[in-house]
């Protein structure tokens, strides 16, 4: 689970924030355009969304395993 955590914030880590991939995935996700989102957006969506989140994050550790 953390793998894919690892690898989307390559780059960002200090600031995920500014992430294009997590940012595009806010995008999609939320309806936000990504140049509009700050870091208390992002905070935000994490919070709001964390159950979801992890699912997914748990959905993806699935399928890297094959």
């Amino acid at each position: 689970m953390l793998c894919f955590l690892w690898r989307s914030t390559r780059g960002y880590r200090l600031t995920p924030w500014r992430s294009p991939y997590l940012l595009w995935r806010i995008e999609t996700y939320w309806g936000l355009h990504a140049e509009r989102i700050t870091a208390a957006d992002f905070w935000r969506f994490s919070w709001q969304h964390r159950a979801e989140l992890v699912r997914f994050l748990r959905w993806a550790d699935r399928m890297a395993q094959g």
